[in-house]
Parts: C-alpha cells; sequence; structure tokens
C-alpha cells in the first residue's frame, strides 16, 4: 500500500483550493502548499472502483441517505473501529459538518449566547460564532511537560456563564492533536451536565490516530446522551471533500427531528450527494487496513520532519502529535515575528504553511504544516522552509 502514499498527484488545474487558489490565503501564486487540510493522495482503490461503477451507471439524480445501507455502513464503522454502538436512529445525512455545528447552535442558542471552545481552535469554528451573532468563549489549552491539556479550572468558570449554552469540542483536537482520554471526556461531560451546556463534538480527525492512542467518540463516554450530538465525516480521511456529505450522530430524537426539518424544509439540502454517499458507504465498508496503512505513512512524515528540524532548523521543533495529518510546528524560540517569518515564507522559500496565529492567540509561535501529502514533498517543504531561515539569518535583525 504504501506506494500509493508516496505517488506525486498533478492537482493543478482541477480547481483545487488548495493549489489551485493558493494566491487567496498567502497573496503569492506557485507556492508549495501545505495549508488546507484535505490531502494529496489517492482515493482508496476499493473507492475509486465504487465511483467508476456509479459513474458507469449515468444517471445521478435525487439520492435518499435515509436506509440501512448509508446508516450501516456508520455503525460497522464505528463498531470496528472504536468499539462503539450507535443506534442507527440518531443518525442523519448533512452536507458538511460545518453546516450541521452551524445549524446546531442555532437551534440550541439565541443571539448574544456564549459558544465555548479550546483554543488554538480551527479557524472556521471562530467564523461561525461570530456569523452567528454568538460570543466566544475561549477555553486556552494550557502546556505541560510539551503537551497540551484542558484548563478545567477556567472551563468550568465559562461553562457556569448564565448565557453559556454550548460547549464546541473539537475531538481529536485540531490545531494541537490531542486524543482526549476517557477520563478528560467524562469531565467534560460532568461538567457539561452540571450548568446544562449541551455538547457538540467536532470528531472529524477521528481514524488518523497514532498508536498507542485511541479516539473515543463522546457517546461512548456518557451515560445521558441527551445533550451531546457527533458532527463528522468520512471525506477527511479519505479525501473526499470534493465528493460532498457528512453526518451527525445526536441521540437527543427532539433536537435531531429539528434538524432534519432544518435541512429538509428550512434549507431543501436533503438529498445527499450520490458520489459522497457511494464513497462514504464503501470506504466504511471495505477500507479499514487502507487507514492503517495511512496512518504508518503520516506518522513516518511526522518523525521526517521532527529529524529534519533538529538537525538543520533547531530553534524549531515538532512535538509529534497524537493524531491528525498537520504537523503543529514550535518556533517560539527562532528570533523572528511571525509576519517576518511568514514573509520569508512566501516571497523566499515559495511556501505556503499555515501562521498558527490563524488559530487564536494562543497559536502564535506555531506553524499549522498539513502533511498528508507524499514524503517527497514534505522534504521539498522543509528545503524551502530552510531556505527561508536562511534568508532571515542574512539579513541584520
Amino acid at each position: 500500500m504504501k506506494h500509493l502514499f508516496d505517488q506525486e498527484i498533478n492537482r493543478l488545474g482541477t480547481y483545487c483550493t488548495q493549489w489551485d487558489y493558493i494566491e487567496d490565503r498567502f497573496g503569492e501564486k506557485d507556492l508549495l502548499p501545505f495549508s488546507i487540510s484535505d490531502t494529496d493522495f489517492l482515493c482508496p482503490p476499493e473507492v475509486l472502483q465504487g465511483l467508476k461503477k456509479r459513474l458507469e451507471h449515468g444517471v445521478f439524480g435525487y439520492t435518499r441517505w435515509n436506509h440501512d445501507e448509508f446508516k450501516g455502513a456508520i455503525v460497522k464503522w464505528f463498531n470496528e473501529r472504536f468499539s462503539t454502538a450507535i443506534d442507527k436512529d440518531w443518525i442523519v445525512y448533512s452536507p458538511t459538518v460545518i453546516y450541521t455545528i452551524s445549524k446546531i447552535v442555532q437551534m440550541l442558542t439565541d443571539e448574544g449566547d456564549y459558544v465555548v471552545t479550546q483554543t488554538p481552535a480551527y479557524d472556521a469554528f471562530f467564523k461561525l460564532i461570530e456569523d452567528n451573532k454568538r460570543n466566544l468563549s475561549s477555553n486556552k489549552l494550557l502546556q505541560e511537560n510539551g503537551k497540551y491539556i484542558i484548563d478545567f479550572d477556567d472551563l468550568e468558570k465559562r461553562l457556569a456563564h448564565p448565557r453559556a449554552k454550548v460547549l464546541l469540542l473539537c475531538s481529536p483536537h485540531n490545531p494541537t492533536g490531542r486524543v482526549w482520554t476517557k477520563e478528560e471526556l467524562e469531565r467534560i461531560i460532568g461538567l457539561c451536565k452540571k450548568h446544562e451546556v449541551f455538547i457538540i463534538s467536532d470528531e472529524i480527525h477521528m481514524d488518523i490516530v497514532r498508536k498507542p492512542y485511541v479516539h473515543i467518540p463522546i457517546v461512548n463516554a456518557a451515560q445521558d446522551l441527551e445533550n451531546i450530538c457527533i458532527c463528522t465525516s468520512a471525506s477527511k480521511t479519505f479525501n473526499t471533500p470534493g465528493l460532498s456529505g457528512s453526518y451527525a450522530i445526536i441521540p437527543n430524537q427532539e433536537l435531531k427531528e429539528e434538524f432534519l426539518v432544518t435541512l429538509k424544509n428550512r434549507d431543501g439540502l436533503s438529498s445527499a450527494s450520490t458520489l459522497g454517499s457511494i464513497g462514504m458507504m464503501t470506504a466504511y465498508n471495505e477500507c479499514g487496513r487502507w487507514v492503517e496503512e495511512l496512518n504508518d505513512y503520516i506518522e513516518g512524515n511526522m518523525i521526517a520532519i521532527k529529524y529534519f528540524l533538529e538537525e538543520h532548523i533547531p530553534l524549531a521543533c515538532l512535538n509529534v502529535s497524537e493524531s491528525t495529518y498537520l504537523a503543529w510546528i514550535d518556533i517560539s524560540k527562532l528570533p523572528y515575528s511571525n509576519e517576518e517569518l511568514q514573509h520569508a515564507l512566501v516571497h523566499h522559500g515559495k511556501v505556503a504553511i499555515m501562521s498558527g496565529q490563524t488559530y487564536g492567540d494562543n497559536g502564535k509561535g506555531y506553524l499549522r504544516m498539513n502533511v498528508g501529502c507524499p514524503r517527497s514533498k514534505v522534504m521539498e517543504g522543509l528545503q524551502r522552509f530552510k531556505k527561508a531561515i536562511e534568508y532571515l539569518e542574512s539579513k541584520d535583525y
């Protein structure tokens, strides 16, 4: 399998956000991108074959998701991968994870209410909260011996606020890569129950986890399921976001029915993506081994970065994270501002790596590098990073 991940695929000219439109985010064309979190890997061969068969059929009408094949694939995946029992009646289709989160936030809160989330955080969370006219309550993660931990004292203060209605949890956590333990999840659940705060758990990175860490779906850590839900998708794992489609697990049946009314009647989005559904069902039914190979390959990429930095840019470092294909690189010891470093990366290294400040104030001093790509690209990106540092070192700062 590993040769599949080494294969370099030219994505230019495919309307690819990461490659064709890198100028939108970095102001320059022709950069080597490590930015938006999709991967440069081919989909699993089983998925490609399933899509090919469906394409050859040639008719792509309105597509139903509410059937045993769609929901059964999800039940099977959670059972086999996470030892977690999911009731089919909890499952709903959604076009995207962010759509689901946005709609549930709207259902459970009023304008001016508070949404608590751990920061640094996926930047779409900030936009979602702000543009829904809700207030962000930032529970800043702490570092202990190089590992991110939750400040539970601060978390409880934020959950106790009379207008705190939702905790938006990222599990596993983007961008730090933490995999929350069962003890941490139980403590989070207990505090939210105490203060009557609903938990929306974004678990889209759930499959990209390095051994010996194990992702625990939040429904597996809770006894009372009425105040929790999971939003996730196969798209991050199998590189199918362009096919569209996600799903949510909502045990609270009243909330589930309200979501379905919104999806179908208010927003007219209940017809699923034909190819997205085929992709998900095929992946979940046939591609477990492929995910194991993917995780091994990404861990190799992470280790390669760690060693490269130690040898060539020792003031930068990477503690290999527990999950995701997003390397969270510590650059706090480099004697340059974020602005100086980004300018050098873009204009002299010709490489696009996300500034940690994108993910909140306590992301300052970090870079987020997407390493879901062939190792040859990772190494080329690191050489360009080195070139940018050499340029800065040659200047009189």
